[in-house]
């Protein structure tokens, strides 16, 4: 089969799905809509004939069932009820496991017939043969997290925190949950007895995640998943290794093989990553015509360095550098994909976990036009998803309990999307029973987060900011859905590696509401190069609002600042901040003051270099979320410049 047949084929499958369960969505919140009906019927009719010509029979006669089905209630011979609802999700479930199969092997061993007789069922007896047919047929669940129930299996009383599946191992999957003993540097020595174990072993996943192990983020223990024979081979070995004082094992495969069916419809609410953009003709030809502008100066430099003519080199290395700046803003603007894309998804996900949890939810979305860079995209879908799952969950409480606040039954979880300036701020938000503080106070003790007096001093936001932190949850019980203390964390540590940042509001008995500030685009990113004694350092053009010398500075409360337009601007001693080797300029150099919508400070630094645009490399590892820096670049010398991150420093 034709390739580029198959990729058209699959792409458009993928987009009818979402568009079919959306327009299904909206049938079941209004019956009457004979727009949505038929938008239902024509789209799956589409999806009918194109598995059709494709030759995937199977498919094609689970969508054409589905059809039939849906031709009696447009018809008016069958009312539009929950449980048939549920049959149909689970045949369009059916039919996008499908279309993955598809993608990745070229053709689908998935077996259709159940669902397909549970249609043609219904067809026949009436809304009475739905009642549970969607949940013989593997309908829809509830989407998972990021691992699996807290479970105790195995020779030891070891939780099983991951969703590591049993075909990832050679051999056994063993939970070792390990204890290092008292330490000065808990993420340092955790890190060494990891890489020990590796020696050793394939380290498969590890709870907390190995980011924040290594960052000594974890309550006294960290659980290791290995590959590895049997438990006591595994005693065997970490009882001999010193960074290990003590560990408790145990076989976890069998758990992890019984969980593997209940997480195996992960992909039911999961967001591919995009792997396809649509292009307006109007830019291929401004990109057709950039090339042809490349290719002539190219030709002009050669010809003007062969005839050592520098005036004309020079002139011809100013006009690459229009025609280079000219097609990076073409090729940056081809990636921007609408947030749709991904957010097209999102109601089905609030659909079936409201239903799940018995819970009235209505959700919208504001602002699915806006563009992102398709990495950006591809790269949040989860966080949303983490961010959706918590506000279901634990932000909207069950009817009966909003009733007895004064609330409608039906809780609100709106997602809205607008552009500020070079970013776009994406919010969720729930009209839910919203933070409690005292909780999370109470948590971060048990957890030893932080101290009594350190939450004391601490205001409201600055406690919401706790919920980020891993393995950090104030539920009561595990569900299904959240409450393991994983997710938040997940947010945030993706948010920062996009140079974005996250923040939740709350109020008590009304709801919370977490922003997501992200850039349009990433990668390439104009700075502003200052030294600091030995040191360079880049700062994004886009946070700087103007530089001054440092004589303008004074003193309040014994700290320098600056003052502008009637507002205070503390000062960052750079050098200081980054121990900068060399010796710095005290009491003069340079200011950069920030823009005060990114952070009302300004930066000392000895001296101001030059603007480049450069590619910025985010963190990664140990050093990934290290305050103050965002990534580094490399310069055309070679030389590497770490770039600061002003909300953070």
């Amino acid at each position: 089969m034709n390739d580029q047949y198959l990729d058209a084929f699959i792409r458009e499958s993928e987009e009818a799905i979402t568009e079919l369960n959306n327009s299904l969505l909206d049938l079941e919140s209004d019956p009457e809509d004979t727009e949505a009906m038929e938008s239902i019927f024509r789209t799956a009719h589409t999806l009918k004939g194109n598995f059709g010509a494709m030759g995937f029979d199977d498919a094609s006669s689970l969508a054409h069932a589905i059809e039939d089905l849906l031709d009696e209630m447009r018809d008016g011979n069958m009312p539009v009820t929950p449980d048939v609802m549920d049959l149909i999700f689970a045949g369009v479930d059916k039919i996008e496991a499908i279309v993955s199969e598809i993608e990745e092997h070229g053709e689908s061993g998935t077996d259709v017939d159940e669902i397909v007789d549970d249609l043609r069922t219904v067809l026949e007896e009436g809304v009475d043969a739905a009642e549970g047919a969607a949940d013989d047929a593997d309908g829809p669940d509830e989407a998972p997290d990021d691992t699996t129930d807290t479970d105790s299996s195995g020779d030891g009383d070891v939780a099983v925190e991951t969703n590591v599946s049993p075909d990832t191992a050679d051999d056994s999957i063993i939970a070792a949950e390990i204890d290092i003993g008292d330490s000065d540097m808990l993420g340092v020595d955790a890190m060494l007895a990891i890489e020990a174990v590796e020696d050793y072993f394939d380290v498969l996943d590890a709870a907390p995640q190995r980011e924040a192990v290594e960052d000594g983020e974890f309550s006294d223990t960290f659980t290791l998943y290995l590959d590895a024979e049997d438990t006591g081979t595994v005693d065997n070995t970490l009882s001999g290794i010193g960074k290990i004082e003590s560990a408790e094992t145990a076989d976890v495969t069998d758990a992890l093989s019984e969980k593997s069916g209940s997480t195996s419809d992960e992909t039911e609410h999961k967001v591919d990553e995009i792997k396809s953009v649509r292009v307006d003709v109007d830019q291929l030809d401004d990109l057709h015509g950039l090339v042809e502008q490349l290719v002539t100066s190219r030709i002009k430099l050669r010809r003007a360095v062969e005839q050592d003519d520098l005036d004309g080199a020079g002139e011809n290395l100013n006009e690459l550098d229009k025609i280079t700046a000219n097609l990076q803003n073409t090729v940056m603007d081809m990636r921007l994909i609408p947030l749709k894309k991904v957010v097209g998804k999102f109601p089905r996900l609030v659909r079936d976990l409201s239903r799940d949890l018995g819970k009235e939810v209505d959700f919208e979305i504001e602002g699915e036009d806006i563009e992102l860079d398709r990495t950006i995209l591809t790269e949040i879908s989860d966080p949303l998803m983490h961010i959706l799952r918590n506000s279901v969950d634990h932000g909207i409480e069950p009817p009966e309990v909003r009733e007895e606040k004064g609330k409608p039954r039906t809780g609100t979880v709106e997602l809205r999307a607008s552009r500020e300036r070079d970013h776009v701020i994406i919010q969720v938000e729930d009209d839910g029973a919203g933070l409690d503080v005292e909780a999370i106070r109470d948590k971060a003790i048990e957890k030893g987060v932080r101290s009594p007096e350190e939450l004391e001093a601490m205001d409201d936001s600055s406690i919401y900011d706790l919920v980020f932190h891993p393995g950090f949850s104030t539920a009561d019980q595990v569900t299904d859905t959240s409450g393991r203390g994983v997710g938040m964390d997940v947010v945030h540590d993706t948010v920062t590696q996009l140079d974005g940042s996250v923040n939740v509001e709350s109020t008590p008995g009304e709801g919370t509401t977490v922003s997501l500030r992200l850039p349009v685009t990433m990668a390439i990113v104009k700075v502003l190069f200052v030294e600091v004694g030995d040191e360079e350092y880049g700062i994004p053009l886009k946070n700087v609002d103007e530089i001054t010398r440092a004589d303008d500075r004074k003193q309040v409360n014994g700290k320098d600042v600056i003052k502008h337009n009637d507002e205070i601007y503390p000062i960052i001693q750079l050098g200081e901040t980054f121990d900068a080797p060399g010796e710095t300029a005290n009491g003069d150099g340079m200011l950069v003051r920030v823009r005060e919508s990114e952070r009302q400070v300004a930066l000392h630094c000895d001296s101001v270099n030059s603007q480049e645009e450069v590619v910025v490399k985010p963190l990664e590892g140990i050093l990934s979320g290290t305050p103050g820096l965002s990534g580094t670049a490399v310069l055309g010398d070679g030389n590497i410049v770490h770039i600061l991150d002003v909300v953070t420093l």
